[in-house]
């Protein structure tokens, strides 16, 4: 079979790497891709989020199906266009990844069916958001309805820096239409972990849990970025809490999209905050978080692509899926001044050299050489017997490789190994 995989980033490479794998798949095509990607798949210069462009290339290249990673195309209806054209994909309709393009959407549903998130409120206009932000105090956390490339969510210690961020999003258009309305929340206090589970919109098949380091720098400082490292699993994560997670929030969000006509078909994932008063949702995604899926595909050790086609035929039952026992850790390398102004071009060395394995996310491949072209560039994953060897095996991964102005959070997982000590 012919599959194209949507994307151009670390997660999308981690997906195309696990894809290649499969002895079902004979040939890989990306549209955009990486330079890093370029080695397993051919590449076309088309956006993800080209809809006419995409259906295009899909038709012209005659694939058998097409995995739709980023959040942006399902959020516009990529996977309800490819269905048209009688394409089958990977992914949900743009009726349920509104999951995640709306956080509106996904706190009312939460409050509709009960399951368990902060106590929040909605907003347009900003005095009425200011007001209620200074009735509830700090800290208090303001979040874009919609999508913002990971980084609309603003944790604010101070009713002022709340104001700031309200001002920000509905008055000055930070985050343009995805910021004209909000939600603000109260503040959670607790471990975060996520779990990504795959569905055919009547089973779910949860992965092992992970957690994505979202801050810029050691210890979980600076502005929130589209991630900065992940591990897998998270020790706070007992079997008893996700068995409580799975009947508490896994199934009845499932059901509640069920009830509202909007059937979830692909991955879905759960932000969860492990709270005192137990598990709560921080917020939903409708796909592979990124750099999770890297840290969680280098477990998997059955077929992937058998699992996402089961997931669009309604087959998901019928899977056993397997995965390594081992840990892993993913330790993201990036571009100085990533998440605000960094600039690319920078020649990469030393990948050749590195014992990991390397997921590129922002690279571009020119005369043979690769070239930084974005924020997170790349993405070094390792696995260990342990969780505190998988962090090891992945920063001496990291060690030989080097680039102009790189940076690289030097503390993914301390918080986890700490804990667990």
């Amino acid at each position: 079979m012919k599959v194209l995989v949507v994307g151009s980033g670390g997660r999308e490479h981690a997906i195309v790497w696990k894809l290649s794998q499969s002895p079902l798949i004979d040939e890989i095509i990306c549209a955009p891709g990486n330079g890093g990607i370029a080695s397993l798949a051919r590449c076309f210069d088309v956006k993800a989020t080209d809809l006419d462009g995409m259906c295009a290339l899909a038709q012209s290249e005659k694939v058998d199906y097409v995995v739709v990673a980023p959040d942006d195309p399902l959020a516009l209806g990529m996977v309800d266009r490819l269905s048209k054209l009688n394409i089958p994909s990977f992914g949900p309709t743009s009726s349920a990844a509104i999951i995640e393009s709306s956080k509106v959407f996904s706190k009312n549903l939460m409050k509709k069916y009960g399951i368990p998130t902060a106590k929040y409120e909605t907003f347009t206009d900003s005095s009425s958001a200011i007001e209620y932000i200074r009735r509830q105090g700090a800290p208090i956390v303001v979040k874009a309805d919609g999508l913002a490339l990971g980084k609309g969510v603003i944790v604010c210690q101070t009713v002022e820096e709340a104001q700031d961020a309200v001002h920000s999003m509905i008055d000055e258009g930070l985050f343009g239409k995805s910021g004209a309305s909000v939600v603000i929340e109260e503040f959670m206090t607790g471990p975060e972990v996520t779990v990504l589970c795959f569905t055919d919109g009547k089973t779910i098949s949860p992965m092992p849990s992970s957690q994505d380091h979202k801050r810029a720098f050691d210890g979980d400082d600076g502005p929130n970025t589209g991630g900065m490292g992940a591990i897998s699993p998270v020790p706070c994560y007992t079997p008893e809490i996700a068995e409580r997670c799975m009947n508490e929030i896994f199934i009845p969000t499932i059901n509640a999209m069920n009830s509202e006509g909007r059937t979830f078909k692909g991955v879905i994932y759960f932000g969860l905050m492990l709270t005192p008063q137990g598990p709560k949702v921080v917020e939903y995604n409708s796909r592979f978080g990124d750099p999770e899926c890297q840290a969680l595909l280098i477990r998997l050790k059955s077929d992937l692509f058998e699992i996402m086609r089961a997931t669009t035929d309604g087959t998901l039952g019928s899977l056993d899926i397997k995965w390594d026992e081992r840990a892993s850790c993913c330790v993201v390398m990036a571009s100085g001044g990533y998440p605000v102004k960094y600039k690319s071009g920078h020649e990469i060395c030393g990948i050749d050299r590195s014992t990991a394995t390397i997921f590129h996310a922002g690279t571009r491949l020119s005369d043979g050489k690769l070239f930084t072209s974005g924020g997170r560039v790349l993405g070094v994953t390792a696995l260990g017997n342990t969780l505190a060897e998988a962090i090891r095996n992945a920063y001496a991964g990291v060690m030989p490789i080097s680039f102009e102005n790189m940076y690289f959070r030097r503390d993914i997982g301390s918080k986890s190994i700490e804990e667990d000590e």
